[in-house]
């Protein structure tokens, strides 16, 4: 965290005869409008027999697998969880809120210093991916995924709401009567 400049040295005001300057009072600024979150196009559903789309489903399956079974870091945010203590560190990108996880120190340390937060001390869990899915991600109330060493680019990965990833009743593409 970067140090405040120094304040400046208080000069002695000029005497003079002149009549004051007039103070500009600055009005709040609104806040802005809400913006509306466009609903999610469904992609097309790759063919039954494309062996490129069904090898990308068994990666990704496979390492969703690797995820929940693996305890991950997970950086406490500023503000407060649900318990009134400090709350995981999230992102939200598109309507969607993701719990920041991240696979071991030096993945954080990355992320620290892509923030420029690298000499900061980071206050964080060891949660295991299963809980961060099945237990933290619908605790959010809202839309939620996990992004996994999200300051490593494409070797980040995401675990989207979605069926299959989080429980049916708070991925955005259930059945319509859940929970958002």
């Amino acid at each position: 965290m970067r140090a405040a400049p120094p304040a400046p040295e208080p000069q002695a005001a000029p005497e003079s005869t002149a009549a004051p300057e007039p103070v500009l009072v600055r009005e709040p600024v609104p806040a802005p409008e809400p913006v509306a979150v466009p609903e999610p196009v469904a992609a097309p559903a790759p063919a039954a027999d494309d062996p490129e789309a069904e090898a990308r489903r068994r990666w990704f399956a496979d390492l969703l697998e690797e995820f929940r079974q693996t305890a991950v870091l997970v950086p406490l945010g500023d503000g407060p969880g649900p318990d009134g203590e400090r709350g995981l560190l999230t992102a939200d990108l598109g309507g969607v809120r993701f719990i920041l996880a991240f696979s071991d120190g030096q993945a954080l340390s990355r992320y620290a210093l892509a923030r420029g937060e690298y000499h900061r001390e980071w206050a964080y869990q060891t949660i295991l991916g299963a809980r961060l899915l099945d237990v933290a991600v619908p605790a959010a109330g809202v839309p939620c995924g996990v992004a996994l060493d999200c300051a490593d680019g494409p070797d980040g990965v995401v675990f989207p709401p979605v069926r299959g990833v989080v429980p049916d009743e708070v991925a955005v593409d259930r059945e319509q009567g859940g929970a958002w």
